[in-house]
Formats: structure tokens, sequence, C-alpha cells
């Protein structure tokens, strides 16, 4: 048989277990977690268990954040890390849970001019390296209620985390049975074909978001992976396969023709 990764995990401490109720009523609000097989959930549980003992939750401007909550939110963060398993909780420790959406300020480089003015952006989610998980809980809510609209703050964050395990995101995340070389050229490729194609007057499958930078792009075809897999893998064949390989196969692609279009 088989060994999954939880069973020759070295835990220096007993994480505390998730209460039967708790964990069958979250199962219910989260419909990627409800799509998973049985083995997954179980997988699943043992990961989330991990990741409420290792991270900690910052509520605030007034969010109140109760076991569910924290339960429901870290379920969807390990979701897209099944298949890397615990390891890919290494290098940051805090979740700061804002109500709704966020202000940043930051400094703006202008690279031709040597000009830098600082700015102010909104925000729905945010990854720092080797820093915080950032996100509204208004946005982890609506992806709840609307699993299969393309979009996902939490999944999207946690790719941008993933890709961070070996230094700053770029797009190619730690690679495990994946040729890299063939990663980096065919995300490459696909970006450039997005940014040529961003700025035209046509219904695009894929977020204009995804045209800021590499690391972006990844983070959105994430989201799609488990959202919307099926548009993906008519838009981008070759990422979704990528995709397919290193998430694991999509819970979303158990949804029958007619769920997928009455979800758009």
């Amino acid at each position: 048989m088989q060994e999954h990764w939880w069973q020759s995990l070295p835990i220096p401490f007993k994480p505390a277990p998730i209460v039967d109720a708790l964990w069958r009523r979250a199962i219910t609000a989260c419909p990627l977690a409800q799509r998973l097989s049985p083995e997954h959930q179980r997988d699943l549980l043992r990961l989330v268990t991990l990741f409420l003992a290792r991270k900690r939750f910052h509520a605030l401007a007034g969010v109140v954040l109760d076991d569910y909550w924290r339960l429901l939110i870290a379920m969807q963060a390990c979701i897209p890390l099944l298949k890397q398993g615990p390891r890919s909780l290494c290098g940051w420790r805090g979740i700061l849970v804002y109500p709704g959406e966020f202000k940043v300020r930051r400094n703006h480089h202008d690279r031709r001019s040597g000009v830098v003015t600082p700015v102010e952006e909104v925000h729905i989610g945010e990854a720092w390296e080797h820093g915080p998980l950032v996100l509204s809980l208004a946005d982890v809510q609506l992806d709840l209620e609307q699993p299969w609209d393309g979009y996902n703050v939490v999944v999207h964050e946690m790719a941008h985390k993933l890709d961070m395990l070996d230094g700053p995101a770029n797009g190619t995340p730690p690679l495990r049975g994946i040729p890299r070389q063939r990663w980096i050229e065919q995300f490459q490729l696909a970006y450039d074909r997005f940014v040529q194609a961003a700025s035209r007057p046509q219904t695009r499958a894929i977020d204009r978001y995804a045209a800021n930078s590499p690391a972006e792009y990844f983070a959105v075809v994430s989201e799609l992976h488990f959202s919307q897999p099926d548009l993906l893998h008519d838009t981008e064949p070759t990422i979704a396969e990528l995709l397919d390989a290193y998430y694991g196969y999509s819970p979303a692609m158990s949804l029958d023709t007619n769920d997928v279009l009455a979800s758009r």
C-alpha cells in the first residue's frame, strides 16, 4: 500500500483535534471540500489540523472570527496544498482578516524617470514573502457562495505562498515530478500570449489581472483550476495539464455541464 504524506510526518506536538460536528458543518459550507473524495477529505482534515496548529489568525477592524470561520478559511487554504503536503506550510505564520476590501500604501518607482511616488491600492487579498496572508472576509464568504465563478481569493493567495517557497514569487513554485524547464517555457508562452491579447476588445476567459506579472498569471489560473477547470482546459490546455499535475485533479471537474453554465 502506498504511504501518504501524513503517515510518515514527524510531528513534534499533538495538534488539537477538530470537533467532528464542526468539521461536517464546514464541509457542508465549502463546495470545493464537498466534491473531494472521502480519502482526500480525510487527508484534508489532517492537513487543516496542522494548519490551525501552526498558523495564527488576527481579526482586524472589528472582524469577529469564531472556530467555524477559522476552519472555513483553513479548509480553503489547504485544498491547494493537498498534493504538496505539510512542507507547503513552511515560511510564514500569520493570517490577517479584514471585514472587506483594505487599502495598501506602496511606493511606485518609475523606471524611466526614477521618480518614486506613494500610491494607495485597494485589495481583497495579499500574500507577503515570509509574512502573513491577508484576506477580506467578505470575499471569502462570496467565494463560498459562488464557488464556480472563476474566482477564489484564498486559492489565489495560497498560490502566491506556494510560489514563494523558494524565493520571490515568479510564477514557478517548487516542483516535484514536473520538468521545471517545461513549466517555465509553457507558462512564459501562455503569459506572453495573454499579455498580447489583453488589450484587445474581446471577451477574455482569464481575468485581466493575470497580465500584471507571471506570478499573478499563475495565481489567477490557479483560481480557474479550482473553480472553472473546463474553461481553463478549453482556453489553455497545456497550462491546465500542468496545473492538474501540480495540484491534482480539480474537485470542480465533477460538475456537470449544466451546473457549470448556470454558475457563470
